[in-house]
């Protein structure tokens, strides 16, 4: 099984075969507009466009289940993105990442890499972790999605070649797709 094997549905709600990416090296995360790490776009929004040449794209899936922070339609979140950060990589539909309703394609991804804990060294790190461990004090031992920006790497077969954790510095990210381009 491959990513290819999925289908999304677009910003309009459009059904999307990933086999439309095939051969592409994709970048996959569930994201935020009203976030502390949505800032993120931006460096995501470079990486884009350093690399969408080579092969590389980026698919957004907004997901509203960490903190309520991804508020508003479809159309909303997509006027966002483009007004503050001018992100042109493909916008899909709200989704859920997590639970009895998680998208089979962020089933997928969770099962092929599992959580491996947050960069210590984040300022952000203690504050997830001392959350996440009083909702569930077994969570880092769970494959699941912790947060948004959770980032899924794919290479050119469709097969999952790393996770990156919204703490993760994006030029460890950076790194590895460089490696699969």
């Amino acid at each position: 099984m491959t990513v290819y094997d999925f289908t999304v549905n677009n910003i309009k709600e459009e059904e999307i075969s990933l086999e439309n990416y095939r051969g592409k090296v994709l970048l996959i995360i569930n994201t935020a507009t009203k976030c502390g790490f949505t800032p993120q776009y931006d460096e995501l929004q470079d990486l884009y466009e350093k690399y969408r040449e080579e092969g590389f794209v980026i698919l957004d899936f907004p997901c509203n289940q960490f903190g309520a922070q991804a508020p508003g339609s479809n159309e909303e979140i997509h006027s966002f993105c483009d007004a503050k950060f001018g992100i042109t990589f493909p916008m899909f539909s709200k989704i859920e990442v997590n639970g009895e309703n998680a998208h089979p394609l962020f089933k997928f991804l969770v099962s092929q890499k599992g959580f491996q804990g947050f960069d210590e060294a984040h300022e952000l790190t203690p504050i997830l972790n001392q959350m996440l461990s009083k909702a569930d004090p077994d969570f880092d031992k769970k494959p699941s999605i912790k947060w948004n920006f959770t980032k899924f790497l794919i290479d050119r077969e469709g097969k999952v070649a790393a996770r990156f954790e919204p703490t993760d510095d994006l030029g460890v990210a950076e790194d590895k797709i460089r490696e699969l381009i």
